[in-house]
């Protein structure tokens, strides 16, 4: 740890002598702002630093943003005191594809030359619950599969029900709890347990207790578990306008953390993924280009109230059409 201070340190003061006396201040607000409280002095100070440092990220990144060079915009959040490490072992936690192939029904290829609207956004058709907020447990994979289920199950009954992502977290074995897992043996517990229970009956605490599924309380069903056609966004735009809010995995690096609103598009963001969202639509902004619209599960200060426009048509950036998958109910 005092090692780390030591580095720190030393950052922090090249820091200091660039931004002057000012950057306090906006630490001293940063931790109003955010409710920050530390054990330590020197916690305090690694996390000071720790704030420093990603604010030159932020300012620079906004530099070139102001100049019209970027898409989209940085900004502090929850997560800017926090190491890169320390939020990847605390938030994210989809892990890959590898081995869990054999719990797939269908692979869905939309009909080719089908035609689908420019844009297309699933809230304003009543099919998205609101924002929620994963907390410190890297549940994202059970968000994620919850997200894509609601949306089939308001297509079938025209009902909006928020299910429970707690009961994945608690009862999906195959999965990690809030060490991570895959939205697709999400799915696959749903299936092969004939139902979920609802948010309201089974509401969600942030971290891994034992199984309390009560079959009076199931909020949907899953029949069959489909994959989109692997690393195809243009068979997934076609997938997303016809068959509604789609679960994907996508890579999280630290530009991500600090998006705040535009287009997302970042070259270094890799295709290997450690995360797992909701898309639930697309469209194209002037600025921006071609984007999907995504729906987080870190809360409403995120992005743009809770979501990310990311880049579309990009060569697959993020890795964002390596894992879409839906739910048949």
């Amino acid at each position: 740890m005092r090692a780390v201070i030591a580095l720190l340190a030393f950052v922090g003061y090249v820091q200091a002598v660039f931004y002057s006396g000012a950057l306090q201040n906006e630490w001293d607000i940063y931790k109003v702002n955010h409710d920050k409280r530390y054990g330590s002095e020197d916690e305090e100070l690694l996390r000071k630093l720790i704030f420093y440092d990603h604010k030159r990220m932020i300012d620079t990144h906004n530099e070139r943003y102001a100049a019209g060079k970027e898409t989209y915009e940085m900004g502090v959040n929850q997560f800017t005191d926090m190491l890169s490490s320390e939020f990847e072992s605390a938030m994210l936690g989809s892990l890959n594809i590898t081995d869990i192939a054999s719990d797939i029904d269908i692979i869905y290829e939309a009909p080719k030359n089908l035609e689908i609207p420019k844009s297309i956004d699933w809230r304003d058709k009543g099919a998205v619950t609101g924002v929620k907020d994963q907390l410190k447990c890297a549940s994202c994979w059970a968000f994620s599969a919850v997200g894509a289920l609601e949306g089939q199950q308001f297509l079938k009954t025209n009902k909006l029900v928020a299910l429970s992502e707690q009961n994945l977290v608690d009862c999906s074995l195959d999965n990690k709890g809030c060490d991570g897992g895959w939205p697709i043996l999400a799915l696959a517990y749903v299936r092969d347990n004939r139902g979920i229970d609802t948010e309201s009956s089974y509401s969600y605490k942030g971290h891994k207790s034992d199984c309390h599924f009560d079959q009076g309380h199931i909020g949907a069903t899953v029949r069959e578990i489909c994959l989109a056609k692997l690393n195809d966004e243009a068979n997934l735009a076609a997938v997303v306008a016809t068959r509604g809010p789609i679960s994907v995995t996508i890579n999280v690096n630290n530009k991500f953390l600090h998006y705040r609103k535009g287009v997302f598009n970042d070259a270094s963001c890799g295709k290997i993924t450690n995360h797992a969202a909701l898309i639930v639509g697309y469209g194209n902004d002037k600025r921006g280009g071609d984007y999907w619209l995504v729906k987080n599960s870190w809360g409403k200060d995120f992005g743009e109230n809770g979501y990310i426009r990311m880049s579309r048509n990009n060569n697959n950036q993020c890795g964002i059409a390596s894992q879409a998958i839906f739910p048949l109910v």
